[in-house]
């Protein structure tokens, strides 16, 4: 009995050993990959930060009415730049003029009161030095000396007020700048405070407001201290690039504490009126960072589990690295960590490639319309 069960035992491990040389023949080692590789090498990379931005004048007003009456003058065209002290509204005049010669009037009749007065105190004056009148009479032209004094003060008041009120009946323009479309027509009644007229805004130089987190603070102060003509580029909204420098004009006063985040304008001049209070824009911010650095494919990334990796070739082995990228630039992309210069990196044949599968150089051309092997596949075909 011991000695059939030796005999199957022995049996079934040549039986066993048969099956693995055959699953051994069947199934020969994978061949490498053919594959492309790129050097990596240093390289200038200049490269911008992106904030959202919106162009701001610097000078904006409200023209309002500060006296009531009716539209009788529109001295302007719409949106066309009108200069300081210009006269742009009129409302109607005539009470105003002839509150004004009311209150002139009424001045002249006080100083001549005034000047009755005086004369009066100074004859009582000298009265009273022979002792021809008695006190309480001069007391008393003193005292109306002082009231007449008082009532001319009151009168140039008046007057200076009714001189305002006429002013007023005339809105010029504050500064220089371009004017809008108008709110109000001729004969329109207007308010004072209450009633826009028109809307002015400084167009020579202009603003780009943009919002930026409080880690970048002071980045921008020290931008503010010192940039060049390349620091900061603008973006405008059909894609073009802006062709003047900017600099840093204002960092607003305090951190929002609810979103993190502070106001900075930059300043641009404007001399040919190309931005325009309110457009979108993109505001390029050089990056400090921006320099001589290692530059590779983009087309040599992976990406998993939102970290990003590249193969590079190792004599006959790939090697998976995990990178630091920094900003795409044309069709490459900065390495900020993992490689160094000299590195060869897999840039066609890497989706087939584990970490430390075999690799040969030199993957054969894709089969285009016009080669060869397209050629022979559309011969082929037509038979």
């Amino acid at each position: 009995m011991k000695t059939k069960n030796i005999l199957l035992a022995g049996t079934v491990c040549l039986l066993m050993a048969s099956a693995c040389k055959q699953k051994a023949k069947q199934a020969p080692p994978m061949p490498p990959t053919p594959v492309n590789v790129a050097e990596v090498k240093p390289g200038e990379a200049i490269y911008y930060d992106q904030y959202q931005g919106t162009v701001v004048a610097l000078n904006t007003v409200e023209l309002r009415a500060q006296v009531s009456g009716f539209i009788t003058g529109i001295f302007f065209n719409e949106g066309e730049v009108v200069q300081k002290g210009k006269a742009l509204y009129e409302i109607d005049r005539r009470k105003f003029l002839d509150a004004y010669a009311q209150a002139q009037a009424n001045q002249l009749s006080a100083e001549a009161n005034l000047a009755k007065a005086q004369k009066d105190i100074d004859r009582y004056n000298m009265l009273l030095k022979n002792d021809a009148i008695a006190r309480q009479t001069v007391d008393q032209a003193e005292a109306t000396y002082q009231t007449a004094k008082s009532q001319v003060a009151v009168a140039k008041a008046a007057v200076a007020s009714a001189k305002t009120d006429l002013s007023y009946a005339t809105i010029v323009a504050p500064f220089t700048g371009r004017i809008g479309i108008s709110q109000v027509k001729l004969g329109t009644q207007v308010s004072p405070g209450t009633t826009v007229l028109n809307t002015i805004s400084s167009e020579h130089p202009i603003g780009v407001d943009v919002v930026i987190n409080e880690q970048d603070i002071n980045r921008f102060y020290r931008l503010q201290k010192a940039s060049t003509d390349s620091t900061f580029k603008l973006q405008l909204s059909d894609g073009t690039i802006y062709n003047q420098p900017g600099k840093v004009r204002a960092i607003d006063r305090g951190v929002n504490n609810q979103t993190g985040t502070i106001k900075v304008r930059i300043e641009f001049g404007n001399k040919d009126d190309v931005l325009k209070d309110g457009m979108s824009c993109v505001l390029n911010v050089l990056n400090n960072e921006s320099g001589n650095k290692l530059i590779i494919p983009k087309k040599a990334i992976t990406e998993q589990m939102g970290e990003f990796f590249v193969f590079t070739a190792q004599d006959t082995v790939a090697k998976q690295v995990k990178v630091k990228l920094g900003p795409t630039i044309g069709l490459n992309v900065v390495v900020l960590d993992g490689l160094k210069e000299g590195d060869k990196v897999i840039t066609d044949g890497f989706q087939r490639l584990r970490d430390g599968g075999k690799i040969t150089l030199g993957m054969p051309p894709a089969a285009g319309p016009g080669s060869d092997k397209a050629q022979g596949k559309s011969a082929a075909a037509g038979k």
